[in-house]
C-alpha cells in the first residue's frame, strides 16, 4: 500500500504529526528517477508562543509560508549553506511546522536536515511547493506500523536561547535507529527521552 499524505493529515496539531511521520516515507522525484527514503527523525515547532520557531518573531517574508495551509514545504538555508525541509501543520494563521530531521534509503542513514536536503537536492525553489499532490516531492504511507514505544522524544537541537522552549519534548527519533554523538559517530539509542 502506498497511499500520498493528504492535507487533511497536516491538518492536526503538529506535535501529533511530527510523531506520526516516523515510519512515513518522504519521496523525491530527481530527473525522473524517483528516491524514497523513510524518515527516522522530526523535530515539532509549535505557532509563535514557541520561541524555538522562526514564526516566534512575528510574520515576515521568511515565515509567511508558515501562516498558509499544511502540507505545504517550508524550505530555509541556515549558516548560508545548508537547507532545511519543513512541512506546515496545523490549520491557516497558526504558524506550525515539522523539520524533516533524518532518513534511511536503502538501510542507509542519512541524518541532519542539512544533509538529508543535499541528499535530495532539495533547496529554496522547493519552498512553498504542496507536499499533498505528488509532483516533485511528497510524503507516503507506505503501511509502516512503529508503536508508540518504538519512538523516543527528546529536546529539540540548537534552540538553547528559546529559554524552557529549549527543553520541550519535540524531537522524535525511531529507537532503532543509530543516534549521532559528539564526534559523529553513532550509537544505539538508548533510554526513554
Amino acid at each position: 500500500m502506498r497511499r500520498i499524505l493528504p492535507r487533511i493529515y497536516f491538518n492536526r496539531p503538529t506535535v501529533t504529526v511530527a510523531r506520526s511521520l516516523i515510519g512515513k516515507y518522504l519521496v523525491r522525484v530527481i530527473d525522473g528517477r524517483i528516491l524514497a527514503g523513510k524518515i527516522v527523525e522530526v523535530e515539532a515547532y509549535v505557532g509563535s508562543q514557541d520561541r524555538a520557531c522562526h514564526a516566534s518573531k512575528g510574520r515576515t517574508q521568511r515565515t509567511d509560508v508558515m501562516f498558509g495551509p499544511g502540507g505545504v514545504a517550508y524550505v530555509y538555508l541556515i549558516y548560508g549553506m545548508y537547507h532545511c525541509l519543513n512541512v506546515v501543520t496545523e490549520r491557516e494563521e497558526f504558524p506550525s511546522a515539522v523539520l524533516i530531521r533524518a532518513i534511511e534509503i536503502d538501510g542507509a542513514l542519512i541524518d541532519g536536515p542539512g544533509r538529508l536536503c543535499r541528499a535530495l537536492q532539495i533547496d529554496r525553489r522547493l519552498n512553498r511547493v504542496d507536499l499533498t499532490i505528488g509532483e516533485s516531492i511528497w510524503f507516503e504511507d507506505r503501511g509502516v506500523l512503529v508503536k508508540r514505544g518504538e519512538v523516543v522524544a527528546h529536546p529539540r537541537v540548537g534552540v538553547d536561547y528559546a529559554g524552557a522552549w529549549a527543553k520541550k519534548p519535540w524531537r522524535f527519533r525511531l529507537r532503532s535507529v543509530a543516534a549521532p554523538t559528539r564526534t559523529g559517530r553513532t550509537k544505539k539509542q538508548g533510554g526513554t527521552g
